[in-house]
């Protein structure tokens, strides 16, 4: 079965299903936790996210963080982000990043992903990558129980933390879709939640230069990337992607190092 993408359909109509419910939730707060209808290029519109712009703000009124060789307070930063591999295409984009000097964040699933590609998930924490988590079967987390929400969140947690020594602070939502359930429970987890502000739609086609295009034309200052290493036609854009945003003055980071000298907080979700 070919893998869900994180394609944007119109959500169908209940089906009888309903959600575990959440002890002492009111109902405002269930209301806002209503599947979002209207999704954008930049992920859910409907929830309350932070800016890394805003974290950093915040930040230098606390105790500094570990801000690595880029502050994004001074830089034009940009990161590059990757969902739902490994897969037999990463390894070369690893090799692609390397001789670019760039660092990712990959948002990574368990089922047929990390159980395959075990030996990738270890290069990408050990060639200085974030490893990250996209759940482990790509449910979409809205339309499951609480108790399934935790199954998806929990497992590649688990296989991540036994790969590399820790586990993921980050997770990204199938399609962007999350609720107040699924935060809680990302906090409950030590998740935060990452969604994106540029996507190529690199699910629609295999042209690698359609695909350099789009994310050229949405690029931005402190801009997520949203690409899928699974995809036949993602891998090849990759250089001409990573010179031109260079050329432009970018800098690539991680995502935490987006948000240096803060931190993402478990339990809120961040998008530029």
């Amino acid at each position: 079965m070919p893998l869900s993408t994180d394609k944007f359909p119109t959500p169908k109509p209940a089906t009888g299903k309903t959600r575990e419910p959440r002890r002492g939730l009111r109902p405002a707060v269930l209301a806002s936790a209503a599947v979002c209808l209207a999704l954008t290029l930049s992920g859910c519109a409907q929830v309350d996210t932070t800016s890394p712009s805003t974290v950093r703000a915040e930040a230098a009124h606390g105790a500094p963080a570990k801000l690595g060789t880029v502050d994004c307070r001074q830089a034009k930063c940009i990161a590059l982000t990757f969902d739902a591999g490994p897969s037999e295409h990463s390894a070369r984009l690893l090799d692609i990043l390397k001789e670019k000097k760039v660092p990712a964040t990959f948002f990574l699933l368990g089922k047929r992903h990390i159980e395959k590609h075990p030996e990738l998930v270890k290069r990408m924490a050990a060639e200085g990558h974030e490893v990250a988590s996209h759940t482990w079967d790509h449910k979409i987390l809205t339309r499951i129980s609480d108790a399934e929400i935790r199954e998806e969140l929990k497992r590649p947690n688990d296989a991540i933390e036994r790969l590399i020594g820790h586990k993921p602070t980050l997770m990204r939502p199938p399609q962007g879709r999350t609720d107040s359930d699924v935060h809680e429970i990302a906090k409950e987890l030590g998740l935060a939640e990452v969604l994106w502000s540029v996507t190529a739609k690199d699910y629609t086609t295999t042209d690698s230069a359609l695909i350099t295009k789009r994310v050229l034309a949405n690029a931005s200052r402190d801009g997520i990337i949203l690409l899928h290493d699974i995809y036949d036609g993602t891998v090849p854009a990759v250089p001409g992607i990573i010179d031109a945003l260079k050329e432009r003055g970018y800098v690539f980071v991680t995502v935490p190092q987006l948000l240096a000298p803060g931190r993402a907080e478990p339990g809120k979700v961040y998008r530029p």
